[in-house]
């Protein structure tokens, strides 16, 4: 509660004041609120043990805190560190202050403070609470990416606070969902895309962590402390996200963290193998396979020649196995241009893709198995000889179920395009 003080209303009043001075009003209860520590800042270990990432903590679900109300919870644990929230930046700096009313030596503690104000989260599923604070938060966002976009150089508290900030507003457990992604092979799926209300206020938030990242004043070696494997674990969780205007920042956010964090590399394919194997294996369930496979293509396309066994165990293991999902056409494009880059680095692959091909070759889904012959078609085109010696007598066999399908589509498959032009061209060329 704001104390009395000459000149001003009592905090009965608030209601009545003008919109601006009851935001200020508001902002001072709020900060009221915040957590303070007196003394020394903490050193980064500490700091680093009070974060989001650490005492194997699980993602919280997305709870509406009001800044005015005794049950609303703090963003951040319990336990805070004096580097998040220095005492001297809290008490002595106003968040609600423009940049360009501060000294250049305190605009990072500014930077901070501000940082700090937006950790607190709502319930955006009623857009009647909380207005003048969800606005308070939004204005305050956008002048957060406004600075970002002007030369910044990131202070070790400055780099805590974002991951924290970010942490607080974007990671979240979403509820379960029971519409059906397999239905129809996915391509027909007549369920429109579910859009998170509070997405106008996660864009904002997304687009800061995108310019935090990519900022060439980012120390990548002090970073990688609090953007870390529970971070990075953290951010791939959020894939499974309905709306795909979060999925779509989401790829583009891991592909830049891919990029800038060279020690976390194994750790981020190995983590985006886990969601592939779940996936086929026991859910075929999940919202960002097509994303994460776009990701991964562009990652193949940087792996070095020749190429490590451990890149072609995921072909083997991860790559072909997607074939398997019935909603392989939600994905289908995504994952045959990831297939495409691993025979265009090393061709001798194609008679190991043909025979995963074969193995996992639809039966009974007419629609699967077009997709399938028009991938074949592609992998023909880069085939040898010996390697399609390999293949020869079940490639024939399947060719032959296809030719009697009693489906026109597969049927007519082998007159109207160049499939069977190629498997003629692969024999009678090379003998």
């Amino acid at each position: 509660m704001v104390g009395r003080r000459e000149g001003h209303c009592p905090s009965e009043c608030i209601p009545y004041l003008s919109t601006k001075s009851r935001k200020s009003a508001m902002l001072r209860q709020f900060l009221s609120k915040l957590p303070r520590k007196s003394g020394k800042a903490d050193s980064p270990e500490l700091a680093r043990s009070n974060s989001f990432t650490t005492e194997g903590s699980t993602p919280q679900p997305h709870r509406s805190n009001s800044l005015n109300s005794g049950s609303g919870r703090p963003c951040a644990p319990k336990r805070t560190s004096s580097a998040v929230f220095p005492a001297s930046v809290v008490a002595g700096i106003e968040p609600l202050l423009p940049f360009k009313d501060v000294p250049s030596s305190e605009r990072m503690n500014l930077f901070v403070s501000k940082v700090s104000l937006c950790c607190v989260t709502f319930d955006f599923t009623d857009p009647t609470k909380n207005l003048i604070e969800k606005d308070v938060k939004r204005q305050t966002l956008l002048e957060l990416l406004d600075f970002l976009s002007g030369s910044v150089r990131f202070s070790e508290p400055a780099i805590l606070a974002m991951c924290r900030m970010c942490a607080a507003n974007l990671f979240r457990v979403f509820p379960p969902s029971y519409r059906s992604t397999a239905s129809n092979g996915g391509e027909n799926d007549d369920d429109e895309p579910m859009f998170d209300p509070a997405w106008p206020h996660l864009q904002i938030v997304y687009d800061l962590l995108l310019k935090f990242i990519t900022s060439s004043s980012l120390d990548a070696k002090v970073a990688k402390k609090y953007i870390d494997h529970s971070f990075i674990l953290r951010l791939l969780d959020l894939f499974d996200s309905e709306d795909p205007r979060e999925r779509d920042c989401l790829k583009t956010i891991l592909h830049r963290v891919y990029g800038k964090f060279m020690v976390h590399r194994p750790y981020i394919r190995k983590a985006i193998s886990n969601i592939f194997y779940r996936f086929v294996f026991e859910t075929e369930r999940h919202n960002g396979i097509a994303e994460l496979l776009e990701v991964f293509g562009s990652i193949i396309s940087g792996f070095a020649l020749p190429l490590k066994e451990e890149h072609k165990i995921f072909l083997w293991r991860v790559l072909i196995p997607l074939h398997k999902p019935k909603s392989l056409g939600v994905y289908f494009q995504q994952l045959s241009f990831c297939v495409t880059q691993f025979i265009e680095k090393e061709p001798k692959l194609c008679s190991t893709v043909i025979g995963g091909l074969l193995k996992y070759w639809p039966i009974t889904n007419s629609q699967k198995e077009l997709m399938f012959l028009g991938e074949l078609e592609e992998i023909l085109e880069a085939i040898n000889m010996v390697e399609f010696q390999k293949v020869l007598v079940p490639l024939f066999w399947r060719i032959g179920y296809c030719i009697n399908s009693f489906h026109f589509q597969v049927f007519s498959l082998f007159l109207d395009i160049d499939i069977f032009t190629e498997i003629k061209s692969a024999i009678f060329f090379n003998y």
